[in-house]
């Protein structure tokens, strides 16, 4: 009679090597990504310090200021009256150049060892970002400075999005894509979170230790990134996942019902196997032009555009409004910002779920945004008439309005970028993914500018400007839904043609 397994020896079984490995490195990258997060969102928490009403504090002995003067405790130079548009210089600061460094940053990933191309963008966007904060304790009150720190951090977040997303990639074939990046993709609301909640520790008080703490947590990241990232399953001798194989495959055809309009079927065990094989044969780098003949990656990458134009409004004036409008303190209108994060995470999974189950990604997003719009309007006109249906119109905001951004920037991405037209050649994935978010960064960039112009004639206009993106987004994505609606019908035709014989 054979004895039974002791508990250790079956969990081991059941977890293989191969997994264990996947499950590290999809932790290690959740908490990269983290801390890029975590360390943009400090600005949008402190600009209620940066510029406040403060005709009820109390002025402190030899101070220069005038009886009458009600910004004395703002920081130069965002006391005067146009501090928004000031705000809103700096953030474009950071976003312009992020939005134009993404378009490089995937080349370079590449080409470039991701190990050290992500340990080395860690470290110099950690050094910026606690350069931020030093400007208070070095009591430094020139914009041009502050500006400039944010187009420096900016290009080194670059290095950020697509190096992470190349390296899932490599470790994790199509199967269950949209549900795993989707919790994955968590990483992005979880550091807006952290960073809100670091930032508020300090807001009141030495608030530059709201950007210091998060940019050396970021370059610690940097130093564990370059002692444990592993970047192909070859490297510990793990087998590769499948992606698309060879010229083999079918075209695309909507009445094929096992091709989607942008996706085709799992590459066959034999072609993965003949690839781990023959490591030394490496396939070149996609041009950028390439890339933009996958089909799909216009459409999404526009999409994006618009959805991450809506995106980053909420992250970096969200607490502002919240603090103008509900007339919380700074911290209180960060904690409760965090909300929209809440509403992100749940959005990102629930959207990858239902596109893994529907085989339908653009319609997925597109659903998700026909419901935003109308959230938004409610949520400026009755969303501060108390705090019960604040927090559920901003945690169901932030689902229906990061559940498409982060299907986008994640699942589509990776599928894209393992295009059955590329012919498994999967060094393309960095350069679609730094397409598609760099085109979105542009929308990032847009956003939270145009909130900065808009927001003096009224906050309404803000969110009348936000919904009106929301409809692009969900307008650009009609030609994929019709040929996912082809696609479906294509398939409940032949399943009830199998079930007649």
């Amino acid at each position: 009679m054979r004895s039974s397994l002791a508990p250790g020896v079956w969990f081991l079984r059941a977890f293989s090597r191969d997994s264990w490995f996947r499950g590290f490195i999809l932790l290690l990258t959740f908490f990269i990504y983290t801390c890029y997060h975590m360390s943009r969102k400090p600005i949008s928490v402190v600009k209620s310090r940066l510029h406040q009403n403060c005709s009820e504090l109390i002025h402190p002995i030899n101070d220069t200021h005038s009886l009458n003067d009600t910004t004395w405790c703002s920081w130069a130079p965002f006391d005067q009256n146009n501090y928004k548009e000031l705000l809103g210089a700096v953030d474009n600061a950071f976003l312009v150049a992020y939005a134009i460094g993404m378009f490089i940053s995937g080349i370079f990933g590449e080409r470039l060892p991701l190990r050290y191309y992500l340990s080395a963008g860690m470290l110099l966007s950690g050094l910026f970002t606690a350069l931020f904060g030093l400007g208070y304790f070095w009591n430094i009150h020139m914009l041009w400075y502050f500006v400039l720190i944010q187009i420096f951090n900016g290009l080194a977040q670059t290095t950020g999005w697509p190096s992470v997303v190349t390296c899932v990639g490599n470790w994790f074939g199509k199967g269950k894509r949209g549900l795993i990046m989707g919790v994955w993709n968590s990483h992005t609301s979880v550091g807006n979170i952290l960073g809100s909640l670091i930032a508020g520790v300090w807001v009141n008080g030495q608030w530059g230790l709201s950007f210091v703490v998060p940019g050396i947590i970021t370059a610690a990241m940097g130093v564990i990134t370059f002692l444990f990232l592993i970047e192909y399953p070859e490297d510990v001798d793990c087998t590769p996942p499948q992606h698309h194989g060879g010229p083999e495959e079918k075209e695309d055809n909507p009445e094929d019902p096992g091709n989607g309009p942008y996706s085709s079927r799992e590459s066959s065990l034999d072609t993965a196997t003949r690839c781990s094989k023959e490591p030394s044969t490496q396939p070149a780098a996609i041009s950028f032009l390439g890339a933009l003949r996958i089909p799909g990656v216009i459409e999404f990458s526009l999409c994006l555009l618009f959805a991450k134009l809506v995106s980053y409004t909420f992250l970096y004036w969200l607490p502002l409004y919240i603090f103008n409008v509900a007339h919380f303190g700074a911290k209180e209108a960060g904690d409760l910002s965090t909300l929209f994060d809440v509403g992100g995470i749940i959005g990102g999974i629930v959207a990858g779920l239902i596109s893994d189950y529907t085989n339908g990604r653009a319609t997925t997003c597109c659903i998700m945004l026909i419901l935003a719009a109308p959230m938004m309007f409610l949520y400026n006109h009755f969303g501060q008439n108390g705090i019960t249906s604040s927090i559920v119109m901003l945690i169901v905001c932030g689902a229906l309005v990061n559940g498409p951004y982060a299907l986008i920037t994640t699942a589509v991405s990776a599928d894209l970028g393992t295009h059955k037209s590329l012919k498994g050649n999967a060094k393309a994935l960095s350069t679609v993914t730094a397409i598609i978010d760099g085109t979105g960064s542009i929308g990032a960039a847009l956003g939270p500018l145009l909130a900065g112009l808009i927001s003096p004639t009224g906050w309404n206009n803000v969110f009348y400007m936000l919904i009106s993106a929301d409809i692009l987004a969900c307008l650009l994505l009609c030609r994929l839904v019709y040929k996912e609606i082809l696609a479906w019908k294509s398939s409940m035709s032949r399943n009830r043609g199998y079930k007649e014989i």
